[in-house]
């Protein structure tokens, strides 16, 4: 493990920079620092900061960061839409054919890094009739029932405990009549290969983070994510991507009356841990060869 100020010093200034880390980490923070030191633009690649309407509890930056440095992909998607890693990329190809500085991309999505890093296969997206019909297949059967109906070199490579992964496999296979891994097998090369990269993942101590995920929801209760989520209390759908927003569940819920205040803080912290571990145990399988930043320094 290296500490942050000794990397930030080794990057030379026309590299792009990769930034991965569990939620908390302080990976925004680090990308300002960077762009600060040494110029650069921000990219997002956090699956949540890319909607419009949940700035606070999606923990995009602030306006005032973003008149600071240059920033792309944050709430530039209507809440009502669905974005794939597929859109993303595909926005992302944009911005790295215009002229501009170098890119400092950097979120807690780490397929979104996988595609950039190692490519996406330009996989079919199924019809809405589709997701609905598998909606209702893992509302009435189970995660256990979708699975069964899921080709072996599929399972073998997805996160069978994850109901959204376990469920865009079922869609592509329904849709299609190839597994996901098939369509894989297909993909074009990476946008930015990792070796021309400068790819860092913060390595967070457990204790140390959940005191910060705590600290931080906190902090955005007080700077008012209970009006954020009041304002889309009208048009609140569960089944939307945006909605999975650590900590919209459990505040909608608060203004429906099933949850005490307290209860959907206790609630969204614990949501944002277990986020936290996922997102961790995934780095650290996947980015061995990434610059590893040990947190606390």
């Amino acid at each position: 493990m290296r500490f942050a100020s000794e990397i930030i010093t080794t990057i030379p200034d026309d590299c792009p920079v990769l930034i991965a880390g569990p939620t908390a980490s302080g990976k925004s923070s680090l990308a300002l620092e960077i762009a600060r030191r040494a110029g650069g633009v921000i990219v997002n690649a956090d699956a949540l900061q890319v909607y419009s309407g949940w700035r606070l509890l999606s923990a995009r930056p602030s306006c005032e960061e973003e008149a600071e440095v240059e920033h792309h992909l944050y709430g530039h998607v209507p809440y009502q839409q669905d974005y794939s890693v597929g859109h993303w990329l595909q926005d992302v190809k944009v911005l790295l054919g215009k002229a501009g500085g170098r890119p400092i991309i950097v979120g807690g999505t780490g397929l979104y890094f996988r595609a950039l890093t190692e490519g996406l296969a330009d996989i079919p997206v199924p019809e809405p009739e589709i997701r609905a019909a598998g909606d209702a297949l893992l509302a009435a059967d189970g995660l256990a029932s979708m699975r069964a109906q899921i080709d072996a070199e599929t399972l073998a490579m997805i996160d069978k405990k994850n109901p959204a992964r376990v469920q865009r496999a079922w869609e592509v296979l329904r849709a299609t009549g190839k597994g996901l891994a098939a369509w894989q097998a297909r993909t074009p090369p990476p946008l930015l290969a990792p070796g021309k990269t400068f790819p860092i993942v913060l390595d967070a101590e457990r204790d140390w983070l959940n005191e910060r995920i705590a600290r931080r929801f906190d902090q955005m209760i007080e700077n008012g994510a209970l009006d954020e989520a009041r304002a889309m209390l009208a048009d609140w759908d569960p089944s939307r991507l945006s909605s999975k927003a650590i900590g919209a569940p459990e505040l909608i819920a608060h203004l429906q009356g099933a949850l005490s205040l307290e209860g959907a803080i206790s609630r969204a912290k614990l949501a944002s841990r277990q986020y936290a571990k996922r997102q961790r145990t995934w780095f650290r399988a996947r980015m061995k060869n990434w610059h590893h930043i040990a947190l606390p320094v």
